[in-house]
């Protein structure tokens, strides 16, 4: 039921299962969707498998646009009762955000509850979250998402401020709902506020210690938690199933004796909830900042899967403001797949590493290609730093990994490549003087030694 999918040159059949056929399970939904194109609903069963949901059956209509009051067309409508009815559901999954009145249309056409694909993605969410800042980020995006759908669940009490006593001035329910959940809104926004700024406090001691950070982005369920404990020997919770990550997970690691910062970012999917961009805005700005975005890409996917998945997660970034960061794409999973569609791959991708986390195939390739784009933004340096600089000299141990290191009697001769945004500390050590002004000493003599005497070692001072 892959829609020809299967094949591609994976080993194991198709990126997404059946998921959960079980006719006794306690919430059974029957899948919807419209559209120009015949839809796919593999996501949306994974979805409904990883939110526990077993799925009764699906329905499908071609239409240039969705219904805008029933989403579905009458015809549709009927048929989607008879398959209620023959199929035993008890709720109705739509791939699609509805509108409220959609929603609400749809529920007393069919008699059962109605969610949306949103519902589904923040229920998934509210249940995955680990960490205090996260739960906020969620329980914020579901009341942006419910304060719309306030209107007519409390119809039946809308004139409750009439009778005796009790006229006058006052609040319907739905407005004391509508004023308490906007309290509620506002709370929790200075509350995240507050974790942003813990999150800035965090970062500013990063950047004062100059690590180059790299962040892992990439659709749900690409294999990004694998591949951080791949690099980094970290023991990340993995899982196989949608949006397990949630709140970021920054490790350290090493190429070439330098010490990188590896961040794993919560996944993207299609149709990503605009709620959960903005709510979890701290977030993603982990990959904001980041030096260098190393793209995560299940390669064991069909190739209109791929390209489906690489332009949903460009556009969130684009949407966050982190398009035009640095970044290298990772096709994932590799090990998945055979040699045909490999070669394919590197046709289609020429520029991107083929790696597999699971079984560490190509890590040493990523290692490579991430320290090349590294290196090209390094400035060699050349220095002279006297013994009693001790702090200066193990900063640059840090900072600059390999290096040359010579003893001698005025002090550490250096050579070595750090980031431009850092050589320019280190330029009163330059065996060339200050760029910009007189040779170092006044005259182009070293710490610790007479005016004059490094001219017979000018030309040694700058091999």
């Amino acid at each position: 039921m892959d829609n020809g999918r299967q094949g591609q040159g994976r080993r194991d059949g198709t990126r997404y299962g059946e998921g959960i056929r079980n006719p006794r399970a306690r919430q059974r939904a029957l899948l919807i969707a419209a559209g120009p194109e015949e839809p796919d609903l593999s996501e949306l069963r994974e979805l409904l498998r990883t939110a526990g949901v077993a799925v009764a059956g699906e329905l499908t209509q071609r239409r240039a646009h969705p219904d805008p009051d029933r989403y579905l067309g009458k015809g549709k409508l009927s048929e989607l009762r008879r398959l209620i009815s023959s199929s035993g559901a008890n709720l109705v999954a739509c791939d699609d955000e509805l509108a409220p009145r959609q929603e609400r249309n749809l529920e007393s056409e069919t008699g059962v509850p109605v969610i949306d694909r949103t519902a589904i993605i923040l229920d998934i969410f509210a249940d995955h979250a680990g960490s205090a800042e996260g739960n906020l980020q969620v329980e914020l995006a579901q009341l942006e998402y419910n304060l719309a759908r306030m209107p007519g669940l409390w119809t039946h009490l809308e004139r409750l401020g009439g009778g005796i006593g009790t006229r006058g001035p006052g609040e319907t329910q739905i407005e004391t709902d509508r004023r308490l959940a906007r309290d509620r809104i506002a709370a929790l926004r200075r509350r995240l506020e507050r974790a942003r700024a813990t999150r800035a406090t965090m970062r500013r001691e990063r950047e004062r210690a100059h690590l180059t950070t790299v962040a892992l982005a990439g659709y749900t369920n690409a294999g990004k938690s694998t591949l951080l404990n791949a690099l980094t020997g970290a023991s990340a919770g993995v899982r196989d199933r949608l949006f397990h990550t949630l709140d970021p997970t920054t490790r350290s690691f090493e190429i070439g004796g330098r010490p990188y910062l590896l961040t794993d970012t919560v996944g993207f999917i299609r149709k990503l909830p605009h709620q959960l961009v903005e709510a979890f805005g701290a977030t993603l700005e982990e990959t904001l900042r980041a030096d260098l975005i190393v793209h995560v890409v299940d390669a064991s996917a069909s190739e209109e899967d791929v390209e489906e998945m690489i332009g949903a997660v460009e556009g969130t970034l684009a949407e966050i403001g982190a398009g035009e960061r640095p970044h290298l794409l990772a096709l994932n999973k590799v090990d998945l797949i055979d040699a045909e569609r490999r070669r394919e791959l590197s046709f289609r991708h020429p520029s991107a590493t083929q790696v597999s986390a699971a079984t560490g195939e190509g890590l040493d390739a990523l290692r490579a290609a991430i320290e090349a784009r590294f290196l090209s933004g390094l400035e060699p340096i050349d220095l002279l730093v006297p013994y009693r600089e001790g702090g200066p000299l193990a900063e640059l141990h840090e900072l600059a990994g390999e290096l040359e290191r010579d003893d001698t009697p005025e002090g550490a001769r250096v050579r070595a490549r750090v980031p431009a945004g850092v050589a320019a500390r280190f330029e009163r050590f330059s065996v060339d003087g200050p760029r910009g002004g007189e040779p170092r000493g006044g005259g182009g003599g070293r710490v610790g030694e007479p005016r004059g005497a490094s001219d017979d070692r000018t030309g040694a001072g700058s091999s």
